[in-house]
């Protein structure tokens, strides 16, 4: 049974306009039927944000806390609704939709947190003789609207990290779901508004990819913040004018094992983050780093994991890790991949045949040269490279060969090597050992340098984004 879903101009439902049939990814079926909005409606759309701006930045932190703290209560309430829909839009595996109803609770949480710990700065203006008598107050203070353009692959929190941190500054928003899974956003909407962001603050726009190009030239929005391809992302921060703008890009997430490493723990928990959601993760692992000395074991045992043990298929089915991909062009992009690689001569183990449709099998590779696709671009699908190293300054160096740079992992017990690896590895972020780098916690700064990204998302540090300094210099006496 499909659901019917609108989009939110100004808190009102959108009901006339072109309506956008969303497919499931695992068997085609309709599940969503979307009204749109055109290029007039989004400007309309803009122009109330603009409009609204005074009254949201005038709401006090105790008021943004406490619509935070109601949205966090409306998403639990509606939890099941929107796993449901993130599993049958996105095809996202059943417990990794559930997991992402449960982040998106956290990180309006940590919005709420740091709304209620909203604070400025002293300074000492006579810190020179000039400042005599004078006091600095900083705050600061929202830049203005923010346009917020989410991917399909977190429906849910993604749009999340980007309008939470704009309640909590006080800023109007404009929210671009993703147009093959737009449902997690206009539900989010909807819990907004129900928790009472004033209306007219509040604009879930399904639209074109053309019409929410004005999201991005449009001087009337304050941020810009994009989640998507390099490519796009790149181009919208050279077009966006005087706005702010955070990009996160993606990447090809590298974890380098060293042999004093655990390496049981290593490969169940790197199996879940190559595969996990077929791999269509911004951070996903895709090339796996073994010293040579533990090669052919850890090889051994991972090639197990991924051929004998991985549940992958429905992602109605609970057990299931590794679903289908989004659409069938992607599908096909991937297998194109896989190809080009078998056909050079690279070795190959898969977890079953290669199926048609929008479904790929998890597939690990060795002996992928520099230069290859699956190696060097983001595949954003079910696949990882293995490749062995001789010295740990080798395996860093292999890492930073990337024009990527979103995170990275390095398994050891050597305390000395995590902090080389930090020193050394040109990444956002860096983890270690107890968990791959597909790991994220919501309130990390979190983003990338190189083509990685601009930036940082986490509430905090995005909150800082959307926000500028406001000085008052007083005069206290002569």
């Amino acid at each position: 049974m499909s659901h019917r879903r609108t989009s939110i101009l100004a808190g009102e439902p959108v009901h006339s306009g072109p309506v956008a049939e969303i497919r499931a990814p695992w068997d085609g079926e309709v599940v969503t039927e979307v009204v749109q909005v055109d290029a007039e409606g989004l400007d309309s759309a803009i122009a109330s944000a603009s409009e609204a701006f005074a009254a949201t930045r005038s709401l006090a932190p105790y008021q943004r806390t406490e619509i935070l703290d109601r949205v966090v209560a409306g998403i639990e309430r509606r939890s099941a609704e929107l796993a449901a829909a993130i599993r049958d839009e996105a095809g996202k595996p059943d417990k990794f939709a559930k997991g992402e109803v449960a982040r998106a609770m956290s990180t309006f949480r940590f919005a709420a947190h740091e709304a209620r710990r909203e604070g400025g700065e002293i300074l000492p203006l006579d810190a020179v003789p000039q400042g005599a008598g004078r006091m600095g107050l900083v705050r600061r203070v929202p830049r203005g609207p923010v346009g917020a353009i989410s991917p399909f692959n977190f429906p849910l929190n993604l749009m999340a990290h980007k309008l939470a941190p704009a309640i909590a500054v006080g800023a109007p928003f404009v929210g671009k779901p993703p147009s093959a899974a737009p449902s997690a956003s206009i539900i989010l909407g909807e819990i907004i508004l129900e928790a009472g962001y004033p209306a007219q603050a509040v604009h879930i726009v399904s639209c074109a990819a053309r019409v929410a190009d004005a999201l991005v030239t449009d001087d009337r929005m304050g941020v810009l913040s994009f989640t998507g391809s390099p490519e796009v992302g790149w181009d919208m921060k050279a077009r966006c004018g005087r706005k702010q703008v955070i990009l996160e890009l993606g990447g090809n997430a590298a974890v380098v094992v060293e042999p004093d490493a655990d390496l049981d723990w290593a490969v169940s928990r790197l199996a879940v983050g190559a595969y996990a959601y077929a791999g269509q993760v911004c951070i996903s692992v895709q090339r796996i780093l073994i010293h040579e000395a533990i090669y052919d074991e850890f090889a051994a045992r991972f090639r197990t994991e991924v051929t004998e043990r991985l549940p992958w298929g429905d992602p109605r089915d609970p057990a299931v890790v590794s679903g289908p991909m989004i659409k069938q062009s992607e599908a096909d992009r991937i297998r194109a991949w896989i190809d080009e690689a078998v056909a050079a001569g690279v070795s190959c183990a898969s977890a079953g045949e290669r199926s048609e449709g929008t479904l790929v099998p998890p597939m690990m590779f060795e002996g992928v040269p520099a230069g290859m696709r699956l190696l060097d671009q983001e595949a954003f699908g079910p696949v990882v490279c293995l490749q062995p190293y001789r010295t740990f300054e080798q395996g860093l160096a292999e890492v930073n060969r990337s024009r990527y740079g979103l995170q990275a992992g390095v398994f050891t017990r050597d305390i000395r090597k995590v902090f080389q690896a930090w020193d050394t590895l040109v990444v956002g972020g860096v983890i270690h050992d107890d968990d791959y780098p597909t790991f994220r916690v919501d309130n990390m700064p979190y983003g990338g340098v190189k083509d990685s990204g601009f930036g940082r998302e986490g509430v905090k540090d995005a909150m800082e984004a959307f926000t500028e300094p406001s000085l008052l210099a007083l005069r206290l006496r002569d």
